[in-house]
């Protein structure tokens, strides 16, 4: 029973909410990324690059062999340099947009105020009061 009470505790901890929150709204902000990626972006790099399809590219190192009697078949080898191009691309317009839905959201967002000025230092409070007894004096 004590499991149960314990597991209870953590379950409600402010900290587990908070989080929980946060991952089903980052599920929802993808969604939202990708789409933008996907419907905005991609058909403007498309246009850009005339179409050309990055993840097809590659190097190949050793060729495929035809099945025969005495060889099974055997796959090309190569090296897909273009997945880590596409992938890079990907990465790059994912980044920046989401840097323009962030910051879009923090124009919406209201600013806090500005911290008071800080208040005089001990030793700028002595020199005031050496200042008030010198004014007094004269």
């Amino acid at each position: 029973m004590g499991m149960i009470k314990e597991f209870k505790e953590f379950a409600m901890r402010g900290n587990v909410i908070d989080m929980a929150v946060g991952i089903v709204i980052g599920v929802a902000f993808g969604k939202i990324v990708s789409a933008l990626v996907e419907k905005i972006f991609m058909p403007i790099v498309g246009a850009l690059t005339t179409g050309v399809d990055f993840s097809k590219m590659g190097v190949e190192i050793r060729p495929g062999v035809a099945a025969t009697d005495a060889v099974p078949a055997r796959a090309p080898v190569i090296l897909g340099y273009g997945a880590v191009i596409q992938s890079l691309i990907d990465f790059v317009i994912v980044a920046f947009c989401l840097f323009l839905v962030i910051k879009a959201m923090n124009r919406l967002m209201p600013k806090p105020p500005p911290p008071p000025p800080p208040g005089p230092t001990t030793d700028q409070k002595l020199l005031m009061e050496i200042r008030d007894l010198l004014a007094r004096k004269v």
